[in-house]
Protein backbone atom coordinates (compact mmCIF):
# COMPACT_ATOMS: atom_id res chain seq x y z
CA UNK A 1 0.00 0.00 0.00
CA UNK A 2 2.64 2.37 1.14
CA UNK A 3 4.99 1.30 -1.93
CA UNK A 4 5.72 4.76 -3.47
CA UNK A 5 6.82 7.40 -0.89
CA UNK A 6 6.42 10.47 -2.61
CA UNK A 7 9.25 10.44 -4.70
CA UNK A 8 8.68 14.03 -6.58
CA UNK A 9 10.11 15.73 -3.23
CA UNK A 10 13.39 13.36 -3.18
CA UNK A 11 15.49 15.90 -5.15
CA UNK A 12 14.25 18.92 -3.40
CA UNK A 13 14.56 16.81 0.41
CA UNK A 14 18.32 18.21 1.78
CA UNK A 15 17.01 21.68 0.92
CA UNK A 16 13.26 21.39 2.11
CA UNK A 17 14.34 19.58 6.01
CA UNK A 18 16.97 22.59 6.35
CA UNK A 19 14.43 25.25 5.79
CA UNK A 20 11.52 23.30 7.39
CA UNK A 21 13.75 22.64 10.82
CA UNK A 22 13.58 26.15 10.85
CA UNK A 23 10.25 26.61 10.83
CA UNK A 24 9.85 23.31 13.22
CA UNK A 25 11.82 25.18 15.57
CA UNK A 26 9.23 27.90 16.50
CA UNK A 27 6.05 25.83 15.07
CA UNK A 28 4.71 22.93 16.73
CA UNK A 29 1.43 22.52 17.67
CA UNK A 30 -0.04 24.80 20.68
CA UNK A 31 -2.67 24.24 23.01
CA UNK A 32 -5.32 23.59 20.05
CA UNK A 33 -6.89 20.37 20.20
CA UNK A 34 -7.92 19.59 16.74
CA UNK A 35 -9.82 16.42 16.61
CA UNK A 36 -8.23 12.80 16.36
CA UNK A 37 -8.12 10.45 13.78
CA UNK A 38 -11.03 8.26 13.99
CA UNK A 39 -11.03 4.52 13.75
CA UNK A 40 -13.65 2.81 11.42
CA UNK A 41 -13.98 -1.03 10.74
CA UNK A 42 -10.87 -3.11 10.94
CA UNK A 43 -8.86 -4.21 7.95
CA UNK A 44 -5.58 -5.41 6.45
CA UNK A 45 -2.34 -4.60 7.84
CA UNK A 46 0.02 -3.38 4.92
CA UNK A 47 2.09 -7.06 4.13
CA UNK A 48 5.35 -5.08 4.71
CA UNK A 49 4.13 -4.69 7.92
CA UNK A 50 3.17 -8.55 8.45
CA UNK A 51 6.53 -8.70 7.70
CA UNK A 52 7.89 -6.35 9.52
CA UNK A 53 7.00 -7.37 12.60
CA UNK A 54 7.99 -11.18 11.79
CA UNK A 55 11.55 -9.47 11.74
CA UNK A 56 10.98 -7.04 14.71
CA UNK A 57 8.28 -8.90 16.74
CA UNK A 58 9.07 -5.97 19.80
CA UNK A 59 7.98 -3.51 17.85
CA UNK A 60 5.29 -5.09 17.39
CA UNK A 61 3.61 -5.96 20.82
CA UNK A 62 1.32 -3.91 22.76
CA UNK A 63 1.25 -3.21 26.30
CA UNK A 64 -2.67 -2.65 27.67
CA UNK A 65 -1.13 -0.84 30.75
CA UNK A 66 0.17 2.17 29.03
CA UNK A 67 -1.53 4.66 28.21
CA UNK A 68 -2.68 5.41 25.01
CA UNK A 69 -2.17 9.49 25.13
CA UNK A 70 0.68 11.79 25.40
CA UNK A 71 0.65 14.67 27.21
CA UNK A 72 2.87 17.21 24.88
CA UNK A 73 5.04 18.83 27.31
CA UNK A 74 7.61 20.67 25.63
CA UNK A 75 10.75 17.95 26.85
CA UNK A 76 8.24 15.76 25.10
CA UNK A 77 7.90 18.62 22.08
CA UNK A 78 11.33 18.46 21.46
CA UNK A 79 11.96 15.05 21.56
CA UNK A 80 9.70 14.63 18.38
CA UNK A 81 11.25 17.64 16.49
CA UNK A 82 14.78 16.04 17.99
CA UNK A 83 13.57 12.35 16.43
CA UNK A 84 11.72 13.52 13.37
CA UNK A 85 14.97 15.56 12.42
CA UNK A 86 17.53 12.92 12.81
CA UNK A 87 16.41 10.35 11.72
CA UNK A 88 15.16 12.34 8.98
CA UNK A 89 18.97 13.08 7.89
CA UNK A 90 20.41 9.77 8.76
CA UNK A 91 18.43 7.35 6.04
CA UNK A 92 19.49 7.97 2.68
CA UNK A 93 15.86 8.42 0.19
CA UNK A 94 15.72 5.70 -2.09
CA UNK A 95 13.00 3.44 -4.44
CA UNK A 96 12.67 0.29 -3.31
CA UNK A 97 10.85 -1.89 -5.30
CA UNK A 98 8.08 -4.44 -3.41
CA UNK A 99 6.41 -6.16 -5.52
CA UNK A 100 9.54 -7.95 -7.75
CA UNK A 101 12.14 -7.88 -5.04
CA UNK A 102 11.41 -9.86 -1.96
CA UNK A 103 14.65 -9.04 -0.07
CA UNK A 104 13.15 -5.44 -0.14
CA UNK A 105 11.35 -5.07 3.68
CA UNK A 106 10.89 -2.81 6.25
CA UNK A 107 13.91 -1.89 8.12
CA UNK A 108 14.82 0.42 11.36
CA UNK A 109 17.58 2.29 10.78
CA UNK A 110 18.92 0.88 7.66
CA UNK A 111 21.91 3.42 5.93
CA UNK A 112 19.10 4.04 3.11
CA UNK A 113 15.33 3.67 2.53
CA UNK A 114 11.94 4.83 2.16
CA UNK A 115 9.01 6.22 3.95
CA UNK A 116 8.46 3.22 5.25
CA UNK A 117 11.79 3.08 6.96
CA UNK A 118 11.87 6.37 8.03
CA UNK A 119 8.57 5.96 9.63
CA UNK A 120 9.05 2.38 11.72
CA UNK A 121 12.55 3.63 12.60
CA UNK A 122 10.94 6.82 14.17
CA UNK A 123 8.60 4.97 16.24
CA UNK A 124 11.08 2.60 17.24
CA UNK A 125 13.62 4.90 18.74
CA UNK A 126 10.77 7.14 20.44
CA UNK A 127 9.66 3.72 21.97
CA UNK A 128 13.47 3.09 22.83
CA UNK A 129 13.40 6.70 24.87
CA UNK A 130 10.26 6.09 27.33
CA UNK A 131 7.18 6.99 24.86
CA UNK A 132 3.93 4.56 25.47
CA UNK A 133 3.63 2.61 21.73
CA UNK A 134 0.03 2.61 21.82
CA UNK A 135 0.16 6.34 21.26
CA UNK A 136 2.63 5.80 18.36
CA UNK A 137 0.70 4.88 15.26
CA UNK A 138 1.79 4.01 11.75
CA UNK A 139 -0.60 5.34 9.48
CA UNK A 140 -1.18 4.78 5.70
CA UNK A 141 -2.15 7.44 3.79
CA UNK A 142 -2.03 8.88 0.05
CA UNK A 143 -0.29 12.55 -0.99
CA UNK A 144 -2.21 15.01 -3.15
CA UNK A 145 -0.80 13.84 -6.21
CA UNK A 146 -1.94 10.18 -4.98
CA UNK A 147 1.03 9.32 -4.53
CA UNK A 148 1.34 5.85 -1.48
CA UNK A 149 3.25 7.36 1.81
CA UNK A 150 3.84 6.38 5.47
CA UNK A 151 3.63 8.50 8.44
CA UNK A 152 4.26 8.06 12.05
CA UNK A 153 1.16 9.45 14.03
CA UNK A 154 1.35 10.68 17.65
CA UNK A 155 -1.63 10.60 19.99
CA UNK A 156 -1.25 13.18 22.12
CA UNK A 157 -4.20 15.41 24.52
CA UNK A 158 -4.01 18.27 22.39
CA UNK A 159 -4.52 16.37 19.35
CA UNK A 160 -3.05 13.55 16.56
CA UNK A 161 0.45 14.81 15.30
CA UNK A 162 2.25 13.87 12.59
CA UNK A 163 5.76 12.71 11.96
CA UNK A 164 7.17 12.56 8.38
CA UNK A 165 10.59 12.25 6.46
CA UNK A 166 8.83 14.91 3.94
CA UNK A 167 9.26 17.56 6.48
CA UNK A 168 11.02 17.96 9.71
CA UNK A 169 8.04 20.15 11.19
CA UNK A 170 5.66 17.88 13.73
CA UNK A 171 2.22 18.81 11.94
CA UNK A 172 -1.47 18.22 13.18
CA UNK A 173 -2.67 15.35 10.83
CA UNK A 174 -5.52 18.20 9.80
CA UNK A 175 -3.12 20.42 8.31
CA UNK A 176 -1.45 18.11 6.01
CA UNK A 177 -3.16 17.26 2.85
CA UNK A 178 -3.16 14.11 2.91
CA UNK A 179 -5.70 11.37 2.06
CA UNK A 180 -5.63 9.09 5.31
CA UNK A 181 -6.64 5.80 4.51
CA UNK A 182 -6.05 3.09 7.35
CA UNK A 183 -4.09 3.06 10.91
CA UNK A 184 -2.20 1.32 12.86
CA UNK A 185 -4.62 -0.20 16.00
CA UNK A 186 -3.55 1.27 19.89
CA UNK A 187 -4.57 -1.65 21.25
CA UNK A 188 -3.03 -4.34 19.36
CA UNK A 189 0.37 -3.00 17.25
CA UNK A 190 -0.15 -6.03 14.80
CA UNK A 191 -3.68 -4.70 13.88
CA UNK A 192 -4.95 -1.98 11.30
CA UNK A 193 -8.01 0.16 11.17
CA UNK A 194 -9.46 2.20 8.43
CA UNK A 195 -9.77 5.42 9.12
CA UNK A 196 -13.62 6.96 9.20
CA UNK A 197 -14.08 8.74 6.05
CA UNK A 198 -15.99 11.41 7.65
CA UNK A 199 -12.88 12.77 9.09
CA UNK A 200 -10.59 12.20 6.27
CA UNK A 201 -9.01 15.28 4.84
Amino acid sequence: MARRCCWIFVAILAGALAADNADARGSLPGSSSPPSIVNASPTLAPFQHVRFCIRYPADCRSDPAQTGLIVPTPGVLQLLKQVNHSVNVSILPTLKDYGSDLANAWQIAPDSGDCNDYAVTKRHELIEKGLPSRALRLSVVTTATGTGHLVLVVTTANGDLVMDNLTDAIRAWRSTDYHWLKIQSADDAQLWYEVRPSVRD
